[in-house]
């Protein structure tokens, strides 16, 4: 078995030798149990040095011309060779514990896609709060965060991937698509919540709490329609 790992990347050069250290640490899990593991970064036109960067780690890059991460995520796919496919956001740092949770639920063998609850590494309540209404929202509906999203490769591809008509809420979008086909199959979507993907709060900076909030309530109002 074979899990490719996709992390999107725009812009990445403070980021992504971090991510891809944090995702090498975690893939242990699975190369330990006889999977093979690669990492695929996508640069998504970026004006720096992401994809040197990303190849010294030893990632495999693949270039996107088009800013958007639909697109980047769908490029990556297009190089995967995996049974599996991970999209883990390039600003992400996912930890063993959460490899060995996606481990087990693909051995279970009840699962074709998923997510993860996340949490933020700043301390700042309004950010946290929020994402912690969004963790809820996401187990309840089961709509996968953009940062982890896991899914056997041969359904992702079966579904056309990610929209790329779509600019926000791709993820949503992709999660209904997906409750769909694997419903059709049988078998199930999970979010993995044992162990939080740990992400970046730097986006927390760029908007009020009043700006997060109504994002929030547009994306429960909308229910996975574009916004």
């Amino acid at each position: 078995m074979k899990l490719s790992i996709v992390l999107p990347a725009f812009n990445e050069s403070k980021m992504i030798q971090r991510s891809l250290r944090a995702v090498q640490a975690a893939a242990t899990v699975f190369t330990a149990q006889g999977w093979e593991v690669e990492r695929i970064v996508c640069d998504n036109n970026s004006t720096d040095n992401t994809a040197e960067l990303a190849r010294a780690e030893g990632a495999t890059v693949v270039f996107e011309p088009i800013n958007q991460i639909a697109r980047a995520r769908n490029s990556g796919a297009r190089a995967a060779t995996g049974d599996w496919v991970l999209f883990v956001d390039a600003d992400s740092f996912p930890s063993r514990e959460l490899f060995q949770d996606l481990l087990a639920a693909i051995q279970s063998g009840k699962y074709l896609a998923g997510g993860a609850v996340v949490k933020l590494d700043m301390d700042r309540f309004l950010p946290n709060f929020v994402g912690g209404l969004w963790n809820r929202l996401s187990r309840a509906l089961c709509w996968v965060a953009g940062s982890f999203i896991f899914c056997e490769l041969a359904t992702f591809r079966e579904i056309g991937g990610f929209s790329e008509e779509l600019y926000a809420a791709e993820e949503i979008e992709l999660s209904k698509r997906l409750k769909k086909a694997i419903r059709a199959k049988g078998k199930r979507m999970t979010i993995l919540h044992k162990h939080a993907l740990l992400t970046s709060a730097r986006k927390a900076h760029l908007y009020t709490g009043r700006e997060h909030m109504k994002l929030f309530v547009r994306i429960v109002l909308l229910r996975g329609k574009p916004l």
